[in-house]
């Protein structure tokens, strides 16, 4: 019996036919189903990026991110590649459709391909559908750390956060953390340390170890294999190499942060063990220091500075310490305190430590008192704390210091008053004059003065302000003078910014060796002190006048090998007794009334250095006189006889220069030219071209004794300031050697950048005043390190670099890469300052007045980044300034003040 079907025909055509068309679909909405695929891949892209974002932002917050969330985003970029090969298909098979894409060329083809767009944009709906996370990460656990004491920090906010910031920088994998002593490092880094344990992060174990001045390496494993498990008196036994070898086997399996307090010379990762952290594997080193020198040495990639707290903040410091009940005790103290307060500057140890010494002290009397010996820098005879906490503190940077000569440049230091600027040139030639330096080659002394500057600034015992000029910070101050009163006894006085009208009655005047009246109202020097051990005696900024010094009163100085006179006005004559200083080495009468030098100074025949820089009356320069001073590495004679060669037509100083070129050890000069034999003798003399630090072309009234209409600058390597006033000349050029060939050249160079460069590579201050003729001075695109460039009242000049300079820069010359400051005041030619928008990432200030036809300046949105730069300047000019794009306006919009 067979078995039988029953179908309508009916029901079989259409089942055939939905089959036929479901399939054709895939075929004939192929364009629309790509169209489809498409937006479903845009979602899930803009998905996926939002997603990433967020990730990111959990990594910075130190987070970890979600298994599940990782696991997604590897899918996604799966899907987006399979869509990516999809697109790339489509062309192909868009091509093989036919009547009006109803059929294809090639079905199975088109069936297939059209089937994977289907199944695909499915695919990705629901992959997007999945990456819809209420949470992208999570906190991961606190690394094992042991919380450390800590006093509650205040003014560190910013600086903490540069720090934590760094923890997430794969970049940041060694961190410098440097600072003068008291500054609070340490502080801070037990801050970063206990912050570590309460928040949750990627790393597992946190270390700890202080490492201070004369440390092992067995020390350093000791402290390290405590905080690994390491602690037995089995591994006490061990070697340093085989502790060595424990350590290494431990560290390199975890992420951890390795922080080092207190060091003062380079740790030697390697022999104690620790791997040394590499971008991207995670781990950190954090170490304080006082010297920047020890960042470098230790080959930190980011060297923070802890600096003092600004006024506000240490404000809030010392209020904290000296309590609020003792400040409230009298309407005068809260005043009296701030005074105090601001004796310490910022320093958060001495703000602690006179805080704590002053929280008792409750009548205005006790207040005021404390406030006048802070001033007068005795505090550490009187204040508690002072000398038994705070200065031995600081004294250890003092003892780190390698030689005597370091050692004696830093007390030299302290005989300047608070908050002085000292001209780093002439802390070096005191140095050279005192022995401090060595004495066998006198450009080697100079070299070496500069080395021990920087030592000085990098151990952060001196601060930078610019790069003429440095200063000591007040506790500093104190402290060194501490230092001098216990090793030299009564050796040092200073009694600076004493309000002293007559030199001070000392009792003893025999044991001294160094002594500073500086900044005083002194009018006379009267009687013959006997002070044969005297060396050094500073008088300047007081009230010196000539016929008030008698005669005797350098008499019996015969040590005295530095003199300084400078900033006296009323001094117009120097007293004839200072012949007497045979063993006078350098004298200083800078800035002082001085009109002419007697030739009783003949007698110095051991002068090394002179100072006669701005004395504007000075009219006679005996050319006798400098051949007498065999022995002069350094003079100065910067804007010397200003006033006088106008009045008297030129005839200043010395007109020939063949008496400079006889002093064969002088190294250093300054120098006023004022006549053309004079001009003429410098530009011939290579001599004076290798020594010259600063160059002043000043020309009478009459500057008819300058012919000259072109200034061809000669190669000075040297040349740290140049000065150019009141003078006729059309046309400033450079000129250089190469390969035995001189060559003369505007800006159309085709010569060596590198060689171009070094001729003028210390110069640092440019100004042009009153030269009506100049229409450019394109030739300072060789000054790699100017800082400094004002020019004023060229009323011809056009441009400040040319485009032939522009045209010239190749290589990789940046121009005003250093410039610091920029100042245009009255040049109403002037149109441009530089073809191009430059970077300027030093850039301070610029300030610009009287000069309506320059309507741009090279700024761009990219100019000055991460500074807060200052532009001053008429606010009609400022509005109709054109700029290179909006945003560069709206950049440097707050950066406007109007004049």
């Amino acid at each position: 019996m067979g078995i039988s079907f029953s179908i309508s025909v009916d029901q079989a055509v259409s089942q055939s036919w939905d089959c036929v068309a479901g399939q054709g679909r895939y075929i004939c909405k192929l364009e629309q189903n790509l169209q489809a695929l498409e937006a479903e891949a845009k979602r899930l892209t803009e998905l996926r990026d939002d997603v990433y974002r967020r990730v990111l932002l959990a990594k910075e917050q130190l987070m970890e991110p979600l298994k599940k969330v990782e696991g997604w985003l590897e899918r996604v970029e799966k899907e987006i590649k399979e869509v990516e090969q999809i697109r790339g298909d489509a062309p192909a098979q868009i091509n093989n459709l036919c009547l009006g894409g109803y059929f294809s060329k090639s079905c199975c083809s088109s069936y297939k391909f059209g089937k994977k767009v289907v199944q695909k944009t499915r695919d990705v709906a629901n992959l997007r559908t999945e990456g819809d996370f209420p949470d992208v990460a999570e906190r991961c656990p606190a690394a094992s750390v042991a919380v450390r004491p800590c006093e509650p920090t205040v003014g560190f906010e910013s600086t903490f956060d540069k720090v934590w910031a760094c923890l997430t920088d794969e970049g940041s994998n060694i961190i410098g953390l440097y600072g003068m002593g008291g500054v609070g490092k340490t502080t801070l880094l037990n801050h970063i340390n206990n912050e570590l344990g309460r928040r949750r992060n990627n790393f597992d174990i946190v270390i700890w170890a202080t490492v201070s001045r004369n440390h092992t390496v067995e020390k350093v494993q000791d402290e390290i294999g405590r905080k690994i498990g390491y602690s037995d008196e089995r591994w006490k036994q061990k070697s340093c190499d085989e502790k060595a070898i424990d350590i290494l086997a431990v560290l390199s399996k975890m992420k951890f942060v390795l922080l080092l307090d207190d060091i003062w010379e380079r740790v030697d990762l390697v022999k104690v063990g620790i791997p040394i952290p590499r971008q991207g594997h995670g781990s950190k080193l954090i170490f304080t220091t006082r010297s920047l020198g020890v960042c470098g040495q230790m080959e930190a990639p980011r060297k923070i500075m802890v600096d003092c707290l600004v006024p506000e903040k240490a404000w809030e410091l010392f209020q904290i310490k000296v309590g609020k009940e003792t400040l409230d005790s009298h309407p005068q103290i809260r005043g009296l305190a701030k005074e105090v307060a601001e004796e310490c500057k910022g320093l958060p140890l001495a703000l602690i430590t006179l805080g704590r010494a002053m929280s008792s002290k409750k009548t205005p009397e006790q207040w005021e008192y404390a406030r006048q010996i802070l001033r007068r820098s005795v505090a550490y005879h009187v204040i508690p704390g002072m000398r038994e906490e705070m200065y031995p503190l600081l004294k250890f940077s003092y003892d780190s210091l390698p030689d005597d000569k370091l050692k004696s440049c830093f007390l030299y230091c302290a005989l300047f008053p608070e908050d002085f600027l000292i001209r780093r040139c002439e802390l070096i030639d005191y140095g050279i004059a005192e022995g401090f330096l060595d004495e066998n080659d006198s450009i080697c002394d100079r070299n070496e003065g500069h080395d021990i500057i920087c030592t000085l600034l990098d151990l952060c015992l001196l601060e930078e302000v610019d790069v003429e000029l440095v200063k000591m910070h007040d506790v500093i101050r104190d402290m060194a003078l501490w230092i001098a009163s216990g090793i030299e006894k009564e050796k040092y006085i200073v009694k600076t910014s004493a309000q002293l009208t007559e030199a001070p009655e000392i009792e003893n005047w025999g044991m001294i060796k160094r002594l500073s009246l500086m900044n005083n109202k002194i009018q006379s020097l009267r009687g013959t002190p006997d002070c044969p051990d005297l060396q050094t005696l500073f008088l300047e900024n007081n009230d010196l006048q000539s016929m008030r010094l008698t005669m005797d009163f350098f008499q019996n100085m015969v040590s005295l090998k530095v003199l300084n006179l400078s900033n006296n006005l009323h001094l117009t004559e120097l007293p004839v007794g200072i012949s007497n200083l045979v063993s006078l080495q350098c004298l200083n009468i800078s800035r002082t009334g001085i009109k002419e030098l007697p030739m009783e100074l003949s007698s110095l025949s051991k002068l090394k250095c002179l100072n006669l820089d701005v004395t504007l009356n000075l009219e006679t320069v005996p050319e006798k006189l400098i051949y007498g001073f065999s022995r002069l590495q350094v003079l100065r004679m910067g804007w010397t006889g200003q006033l006088a060669s106008r009045a008297i037509n030129g005839n200043i100083s010395f007109s020939r220069l063949e008496c400079l070129e006889c002093l064969k050890y002088l190294n250093a000069l300054t120098i006023t030219i004022c006549n053309d034999s004079a001009l003429e003798g410098f530009l011939s003399s290579h001599r004076l071209h290798r020594c010259i630090e600063g160059l002043c072309i000043l020309p009478p009234k009459d500057d008819s004794l300058f012919s000259q209409k072109t200034l061809c600058l000669p190669p000075m390597k040297r040349l740290q300031y140049l000065s150019l006033v009141s003078t006729s000349m059309e046309e400033m050029k450079i000129e250089w050697k190469e390969e035995g060939r001189k060559i003369q050249t505007p800006y159309d160079f085709q010569t060596s950048v590198i060689a171009s460069e070094r001729n003028f590579y210390n110069l640092w201050a440019v100004e042009i005043q009153y030269c009506p003729n100049l229409k450019d001075i394109t030739w300072i695109i060789w000054a790699p390190n100017l800082r400094n460039l004002n020019v004023s009242d060229c009323h011809r000049m056009e441009e400040i670099i040319s485009e032939g300079g522009v045209a010239a820069m190749t290589g990789d010359l940046i121009l005003f890469k250093k410039l610091q400051n920029l100042f245009l005041f009255s040049l109403p030619e002037l149109k441009s300052i530089h073809r191009f928008a430059l970077s300027f990432p030093c850039l301070v200030a610029i300030r610009v007045n009287d000069c309506p036809k320059l309507r741009k300046i090279p700024l761009s949105s990219n100019s000055a980044k991460g500074r807060r730069i200052i532009i001053r300047g008429e606010q009609q000019w400022w509005n109709e300034l054109e700029w290179e794009d909006e945003s560069a306006r709206d950049t440097f919009l707050p950066s406007f003040q109007p004049s």
